[in-house]
């Protein structure tokens, strides 16, 4: 391989002129100059570990002629008999260099070459990716080239993956701060301290649709139940409802022991009140439904749960929120207290939805009105809305 041409590729890395395009087209890039230098590759695959309570890593596989194929896999491949016996398990584990020249019998070790076998493949080669904060991640190129790769092709790959590790941890780095941020803080807000949003203090009025709720008897079941079961509980409860919040645009701002806020909101310029209110209601529905659904078996008792939210509409403040250097992007305002008086009005009637005025005269379904209540903090007397398709529960 052309010493001047592989020199070219590195500093094509490190000037950074990728940066402005998807990681998929980038790898797509890298490979094809690498080929142009005259390195044989035929197939070329990285694999990066990630900071996610779910994934494990994810991988970009290129071949010559086809699209960049990416994937993710999840922590339980670690269990299975695939990784056991994978080349790639060596390098994570091991941090060590893997050759599987196909004409040599020892590659038979490792059943995924048989794979690369049946494609051509006559070489295939995995090298540690280190990252400077000491975690190992891998690569691994594959020739269908006569004879293999050449020393000279190695000492190449060698040389070419270290300008590579450095832009491979900047890009993981950023995308490991985005899936973090949409973690624990949400989508939108994650978009917005990335962009800067970072100080105290710094808010915005938004439109929106509130959500706010709660599981009934919370209380009485920490007390009955050991602590790691009543994680379990809440885990599967706040699934009920997070998978259809986030499916009908909503955004889930905090969890606060059983209680779950969340904002929906409202273009003002586009005037979409009346569609998003009816989105939160639909969310609530299925929500509804999902925690009926629950059952969690303890012992020879399952239990069952019921749970109530309440939705409101007004102005919010979003934004930052704290004391000293321990900030929370957060929502604050009438609207959200509103929503958390109305939640406590839904439990003492034994309502699993209710609604106040505003909301229910924007989203405008078969409301009945429960009554006018007085809510500490507010002036007035609050009317408040039910579904009229449910049934209130008896409060025992």
């Amino acid at each position: 391989m052309n010493s001047s041409e592989l020199q070219r590729v590195s500093n094509w890395l490190i000037d950074g002129t990728w940066a402005s395009i998807e990681p998929a087209e980038m790898i797509a890039d890298f490979c094809e100059r690498l080929v142009a230098a005259g390195l044989p590759l035929w197939r070329f695959g990285i694999f990066i570990r990630t900071l996610h309570p779910e994934i494990f890593g994810r991988n970009f596989i290129w071949r010559q002629g086809g699209q960049v194929e990416i994937g993710s896999v999840d922590f339980e491949v670690l269990d299975t008999p695939e990784f056991a016996r994978s080349p790639l398990r060596v390098v994570f584990e091991q941090g060590l260099e893997v050759r599987g020249r196909m004409e040599d019998p020892d590659s038979r070790r490792f059943p995924f070459l048989d794979d690369m076998r049946a494609e051509g493949v006559t070489d295939y080669v995995a090298m540690p990716l280190p990252f400077l904060d000491g975690s190992t991640h891998a690569t691994s190129w594959t020739t269908r080239h006569p004879g293999g790769f050449s020393d000279d092709d190695i000492a190449a790959i060698r040389t070419i993956t270290a300008p590579l590790a450095r832009v491979s941890e900047i890009i993981s780095l950023r995308r490991t701060a985005e899936m973090l941020l949409d973690t624990y803080v949400g989508n939108r807000a994650g978009a917005r301290i990335l962009g800067g949003q970072i100080r105290r203090g710094h808010t915005d009025t938004m439109q929106a649709a509130i959500w706010l709720s709660d599981l009934r008897g919370f209380t009485a079941l920490s007390d009955r139940l050991p602590a790691e079961t009543v994680v379990e509980i809440l885990n599967g409860y706040f699934d009920c409802q997070v998978r259809a919040i986030l499916a009908h645009g909503g955004e889930v701002l905090k969890f606060m022991g059983d209680g779950l806020l969340a904002v929906f909101p409202i273009d003002e310029y586009v005037g979409d009140a009346a569609h998003v209110c009816t989105q939160v209601l639909e969310a609530a529905r299925e929500s509804r439904a999902s925690v009926e659904a629950l059952v969690f078996p303890v012992g020879d008792v399952v239990e069952r749960f019921r749970f109530g939210v309440a939705l409101h509409v007004g102005n919010i403040l979003y934004g930052n929120i704290g004391g000293g250097n321990r900030l929370d992007f957060t929502c604050i305002g009438p609207a959200v207290n509103l929503a958390a008086r109305l939640e406590k009005i839904a439990s003492r009637l034994g309502r699993t939805i209710v609604a106040s005025e505003g909301f229910a005269k924007i989203c405008r379904r078969d409301w009945q009105e429960l009554g006018e209540f007085p809510i500490a903090g507010f002036s007035k007397a609050q009317r408040v809305y039910g579904l009229a398709e449910e049934t209130p529960a008896v409060i025992a």
